[in-house]
């Protein structure tokens, strides 16, 4: 790796070349800019002075780099534990043991208690010889605080939407034992089925936490089977119809002939019944469900299966269509917790396709999925 242009007065030991030309590694051949790296590199030669600090690392510390140049690293980089202990004084990197090869990533302060995540490298020409360089990274640990605070607001969200039904099934449960014999049989029936009901929700709930840890963790399983996606649309709206929406609510246009289809018919009914639901929920007038047949989203099939949910309500606000499918994101105040598009969406992706957003033809909105046919090897 080529230092680059980090070079100033005083950063470099007598009889030897500018700073700017010092290989750092055995890949000076790729002519690598260090400023061109996504984290901070600060690079200290043998006796302890900055020969190198790319511009990440200018970012990260707010310290320029002409600044830090030439200077002995303990003063271009100030750095404390958590326990305020001075970081270069408690490793000695240069007169600690002479087995050390680095230190590991680790929080560290600089100076006004910003945190950073440093890591280094002691670079030697021979096991157990003198330091010749000292190679140290950094990050900047914001997009790890963001992951902790998006953990810890679902950790809330879901222990907020578990207190309501949990509190109703303990208040009924409670309240038959006590009291089973002044209530009639209309009466017990109707507890009964309320605290059925919020077992349900409870059930949800917990499979919409354990299919985020899944898809964050990328061990989301797709079983794949033959689906019939019409025939899945259709149970779909016929259930809802049961439920008491009128028929006419619903348009399904199935694109005849369709492609077979091999995708995992459990988490398939799962984007369906969102996207739905979301339709009935926060939209209007009909519900339009159209399957066709489309380019597969796979560069090695011809052919895919398109499904596009529209409606005809006030569709979706232009500057929260890219907010869509992240956690939390509610259309409107009427319930849920906000996580049922970023499942779909994950759930989509596992099979190897692909949603949008957009705006219907009626000014509502549209929701269009693609997925591969994906057909077992022994079918081709």
């Amino acid at each position: 790796m080529t230092v680059g242009t980090s070079s100033a007065p005083g950063a470099q030991d007598a009889g030897s070349p500018p700073a700017a030309s010092r290989p750092t590694g055995d890949h000076a051949g790729l002519g690598i800019d260090p400023d061109q790296l996504p984290d901070g590199l600060v690079v200290a030669d043998e006796q302890g002075r900055v020969i190198c600090f790319n511009a990440a690392a200018e970012r990260i510390t707010a310290v320029r780099a002409r600044d830090a140049l030439g200077e002995r690293l303990e003063k271009a980089l100030p750095l404390e534990d958590l326990e305020g202990r001075r970081w270069w004084q408690l490793t000695d990197p240069y007169g600690g043991l002479a087995i050390r090869v680095g230190q590991p990533e680790r929080n560290l302060l600089l100076p006004g208690g910003r945190e950073v995540l440093v890591s280094a490298r002691y670079v030697r020409t021979r096991p157990t010889g003198p330091v010749r360089r000292l190679v140290v990274t950094l990050r900047d640990t914001e997009a790890r605080r963001r992951t902790e605070r998006s953990h810890a607001e679902l950790i809330a969200t879901v222990a907020h939407e578990l207190r309501s039904p949990l509190t109703s099934v303990k208040g009924f449960t409670a309240t038959l034992l006590a009291k089973w014999e002044r209530f009639t049989d209309d009466q017990k029936r109707l507890m009964l089925e309320t605290v059925d009901a919020d077992a349900d929700r409870v059930t949800r709930l917990i499979a919409e936490l354990l299919d985020i840890s899944r898809i964050d963790s990328g061990r989301l399983e797709v079983r794949r089977q033959p689906v019939d996606i019409g025939a899945a649309v259709g149970r779909h709206i016929q259930a809802y119809v049961a439920a008491g929406q009128p028929a006419d609510r619903f348009l399904l246009r199935v694109q005849q002939p369709l492609p077979d289809l091999w995708a995992d018919p459990d988490k398939i009914d799962q984007v369906l019944s969102n996207l739905l639901e979301n339709a009935v929920r926060h939209g209007e007038g009909t519900v339009t469900i159209d399957v066709t047949a489309t380019a597969s989203p796979r560069e090695d099939e011809d052919t895919g299966t398109s499904v596009t949910v529209s409606d005809e309500g006030p569709g979706i606000p232009e500057e929260s269509m890219n907010r869509v499918f992240t956690r939390f994101w509610r259309g409107s105040k009427r319930g849920g917790t906000g996580l049922g598009l970023y499942i779909v969406k994950g759930i989509v992706e596992a099979h190897g396709g692909s949603i949008t957003v957009g705006r219907a033809p009626g000014a509502g909105a549209e929701f269009r999925f693609t997925l591969p046919v994906s057909a077992p090897a022994y079918l081709a």
